[in-house]
């Protein structure tokens, strides 16, 4: 059955704040880029408990975002504004029936940061700690977890794959088996994706220009068996099957 999104451009701009809401779901996003975060400041709605994430790149251009809840929205970002500097549109979900209080918000938060770091998408090393989820009755965590549903689906609509977990193919599958890498991956609408299971190699080529970035990503998703063989426990998904090979070689391939 198909779905109805609705956008409305508030500044008359693609280029400016929006909300996004689908059909009769009381999910509402409001897209804030940091430039025009004063168009946001006296919207009644944006002083509720809401669930927000931040979005930019890091220093080696990867993507990159926070996870965080607020009980005034426009507060919490001009903050940001001020305190970090990676971020350049926050989105901000929010419920158009004024149901979700405090509680709700933060087991929104939990959801959140636990699927962020399993799709790895985006690094949230911001979030330094993973919180853990508010004691909610069992009805109100089911309402919750299906409202985290509407959330996923508003920001895949807009582009961002922060909660998108790659899933393994078994078919339209790429091999790459070069200085004792043995590793296979795929496409997906967010990029190429490295499949767990994958052994790559431990050591760089003097030429390879983002050691620094690929040490990160291997903290996250990769270990050494005893073997010695070191493993891609879980995907990761790249831009380009060019940066996949990169990162599985440690040194510059054309995907």
């Amino acid at each position: 059955m198909g779905k109805t999104i609705t956008t409305y451009l508030i500044d008359d701009t693609p280029q400016g704040v929006q909300y996004v809401i689908i059909g009769n779901k009381s999910c509402k996003m409001y897209v804030v880029p940091r430039a025009s975060l004063i168009t946001i400041k006296n919207r009644d709605e944006l002083q509720r408990p809401a669930l927000y994430i931040l979005l930019g790149e890091d220093i080696e251009g990867l993507p990159k975002a926070y996870v965080g809840e607020s009980e005034n929205v426009y507060e919490r970002l001009k903050n940001h504004g001020d305190g970090k500097n990676f971020w350049l549109r926050a989105l901000v979900f929010i419920a158009s029936d004024n149901l979700l209080d405090k509680a709700d918000v933060r087991y929104l938060e939990h959801l959140a940061i636990a699927v962020s770091h399993e799709a790895k998408r985006y690094s949230i090393d911001e979030n330094k700690t993973r919180p853990a989820a508010p004691n909610l009755s069992e009805h109100k965590k089911a309402t919750i977890e299906e409202f985290f549903g509407d959330i996923k689906m508003l920001a895949s609509f807009i582009g961002c794959s922060i909660f998108e977990v790659a899933e393994q193919k078994s078919s339209h599958l790429f091999y790459l088996k070069q200085r004792g890498c043995n590793a296979k991956g795929g496409y997906d609408e967010n990029g190429f994706t490295v499949f767990a299971g994958s052994s790559i190699v431990k050591e760089v080529t003097p030429s390879f220009k983002w050691n620094k970035k690929r040490e990160q990503i291997l903290n996250e998703v990769a270990s050494v068996r005893a073997n010695g063989d070191l493993i891609m426990e879980s995907s990761y998904t790249f831009s380009s099957p060019s940066t996949a090979a990169g990162f599985c070689i440690g040194g510059s391939r054309n995907g």
